[in-house]
């Protein structure tokens, strides 16, 4: 069975194709700005021409979104696209991991499934490097033990380049040193090793606070560039919310 799942986040919106529980292809376009259905439709028409993805070869699509003024955009383009109803997942819907707050977002929700579901009979820590940075635990049994919310790598930079005068848009790379002698690579420097300082530190407090050593997943935009400067991170996989929402949506 062929499914579509897609994540509707602040920065990005991400899709998935899925074949039973395998993601074989996904692709990324930008939230912003704001699309009208016809051009959703339009925009991932051409993107299904360029995966060879045919539109009535799909029996489910699935979406997850911390949008709500996408979610209905989104929605009435499947519909046309598709010629069906998609499946809207979010901390309400069942699953084996138990959300405790109303307040949490889908993304985390999912994470949080994802986790549950494919790394069993143990405690897990879900990093999320995306628009806000977040740290989310679950325990063995699904119960959620809690979560951090931090802002994002990417989004602190942007505020601290919008913000000065004299600070340029850099790229976001491990610099050769700590201390950095012009002005982009003590930008780095501060970004990259500051923001690990409160990624592991995030993780040895999880894990003082829970009592364990727990399992560490990071998922999100530039996750890529933490997970090899640190052995506190197990695995990196930018497809793990996707999997979560797969795993809340795929019995609906």
């Amino acid at each position: 069975m062929n499914s579509i799942v897609i994540n509707i986040g602040n920065s990005n919106i991400r899709f998935g194709l899925f074949d039973d529980d395998n993601c074989d292809i996904s692709w990324v376009i930008n939230t912003k700005p704001y699309r009208t259905p016809d051009e959703l439709y339009v925009q991932m028409s051409m993107l299904y021409q360029t995966y060879k993805i045919e539109p009535k070869e799909i029996s489910k699509v699935i979406i997850g979104s911390v949008v709500p003024q996408l979610t209905k955009v989104m929605n009435a383009a499947i519909k046309k696209i598709h010629d069906l109803d998609p499946v809207i997942v979010d901390r309400t819907t069942p699953s084996g991991v138990v959300a405790k707050s109303k307040q949490m977002g889908t993304d985390i929700y999912a994470n949080l499934v994802a986790a549950h579901n494919m790394y069993p009979n143990r405690k897990k820590i879900v990093l999320d490097f995306g628009t806000a940075l977040t740290a989310s635990c679950v325990a063995e049994d699904g119960e959620t033990l809690g979560v951090i919310i931090a802002p994002g790598i990417v989004t602190a930079l942007n505020s601290l380049i919008a913000q000065t005068a004299q600070l340029p848009s850099i790229e976001l790379v491990k610099p050769k040193t700590v201390l950095g002698l012009d002005t982009v690579s003590c930008m780095q420097s501060g970004m990259v090793y500051g923001f690990l300082g409160m990624v592991e530190g995030f993780i040895d407090r999880i894990n003082e606070e829970v009592n364990d050593d727990c399992f560490v997943i990071a998922t999100g935009g530039v996750s890529h560039v933490y997970k090899p400067l640190t052995n506190k991170i197990h695995l990196m996989d930018r497809l793990h919310t996707l999997k979560g929402l797969y795993f809340l949506g795929k019995d609906k």
